[in-house]
């Protein structure tokens, strides 16, 4: 089936295969929605949440689910090579062939430039981020759901700016001796720049290792559609809701990391879709709870001098605030754990703006962290996805990866 024959493919849950591209022995299948990048891709298209099995379905096999993420800087002094690992990703900074030979010196200049305004955002969380912390503890309660539902596996994390690396990941993978892997990137919505990343990065990895191109695996890039995910993003928003006095007053304000404009609009990256339709889906599972708040989505963190993704958050805030909002709900969709754009960024410096534009009442829905019904619903991804296990032989995963002139950059 042609990645363009279906008017449906949004709202499916589509489970990937060979995701590094095509197989002497199957096709390709990869979990996206229809644009140009992707037009020569097949999607293999199932019911947007299935009913998992209750017997085992690993046999003999020795299933690996690995989770990727940005990763972060763990104490102050990690935060400038953790900079310079990020610069440094050609994913992030693309230059053209002829200056590519200055990515490294680039990317050392920069984060030299950027850490000490970085690590005053650091210090005012704590000292560090604590992404590793909660992606362990998300790890390990992905582990455990994963055992009660009868498929015992081990479940790796791999970062792709900060420790624990992919490579370490994959490294481990190998000396388990794994032989089925479900790759997960903890996104909900699919960017170039985020899982695209981490996938090409990956490509690299297994292109060159023999073992890992006999292995068996499938990857779920994208999962912002799933009803165990929405219903648990809703749960949050609800409870937050009941802390103001007056809720049914309340603004709900999504804000996503943003991406520069010429990722959507020359690139074909679905993240904007994506995360248009995340929304519209959060709020039709609020309606059907009788909540029917006012809402609106903007995009945070942008850098540099190109254009990102509009509207933009901190000047949403004021406009809300001009428009005479007196309550607000910041819900941080595009981030499932607590890091410095939660804690820093939208707790600190978008409050304070919220406050100073007008807004007197102000709440922030957390992140998903090791929400149960979340970690539940990851499980059953994972599930839902071993069928579809194949073993790659080329990477195509070069089909999302564009020639954009800056690529997205993190804070």
């Amino acid at each position: 089936m042609e990645a363009s024959s279906s008017s449906n493919l949004s709202r499916a849950s589509l489970v990937t295969k060979c995701f590094f591209g095509w197989s002497k022995k199957q096709s390709f299948f990869i979990h996206q929605q229809p644009n140009k990048c992707a037009s020569q891709m097949e999607v293999f298209v199932t019911s947007r949440t299935k009913e998992v099995p209750d017997i085992p379905v690993v046999g003999n096999e020795k299933i690996g689910v690995l989770l990727l993420n940005l990763g972060g800087p763990e104490t102050l002094e990690d935060v400038q090579p953790f900079l310079f690992n990020l610069f440094a990703d050609p994913d992030i900074i693309r230059l053209p062939r002829l200056f590519r030979f200055l990515q490294r010196p680039l990317a050392q200049f920069i984060s030299v430039a950027r850490a000490p305004k970085s690590k005053e955002g650091y210090a005012s969380i704590g000292g560090g981020s604590p992404l590793r912390q909660i992606t362990d503890a998300q790890a390990e309660e992905l582990r455990k759901a994963l055992c009660e539902k009868n498929v015992p596996a081990k479940v790796y994390v791999g970062m792709r700016y900060w420790h624990p690396f992919t490579e370490e990941a994959i490294e481990q993978i190998k000396r388990d001796n794994i032989t089925k892997l479900v790759v997960l990137p903890l996104y909900p919505q699919f960017s170039i720049s985020t899982s695209g990343s981490s996938l090409r990065l990956l490509e690299g990895l297994f292109r060159e290792d023999e073992y890992l191109i006999n292995m068996q695996h499938t990857v779920i890039p994208s999962w912002y559609q799933r009803e165990g995910y929405i219903k648990a993003m809703a749960n949050l928003i609800e409870k937050e809701l009941d802390k103001f006095d007056c809720p049914q007053e309340v603004m709900i304000f999504f804000s996503a990391h943003g991406v520069p404009l010429a990722y959507v609009e020359e690139a074909g990256d679905p993240y904007k879709a994506e995360m248009e339709e995340c929304v519209d889906l959060i709020m039709e599972e609020l309606e059907k709870r009788q909540i029917t708040n006012a809402y609106t989505l903007a995009y945070q963190s942008r850098v540099g001098p190109v254009e990102w993704l509009k509207p933009y958050t901190d000047e949403t805030i004021i406009e809300l605030g001009q428009k005479g909002v007196k309550s607000l709900l910041a819900v941080p969709i595009s981030f499932v754990s607590e890091h410095i754009e939660t804690l820093e960024e939208i707790d600190v410096e978008y409050k304070e703006l919220a406050l100073k534009s007008g807004i007197e009442n102000w709440g922030r829905v957390p992140a998903l962290n090791c929400e149960p019904t979340f970690i539940t619903d990851l499980a059953d991804a994972v599930i839902e996805s071993l069928p579809y296990v194949g073993a790659m032989a080329v990477s195509n995963i070069e089909a999302r990866q564009v020639n954009c002139p800056v690529m997205q950059i993190f804070k």
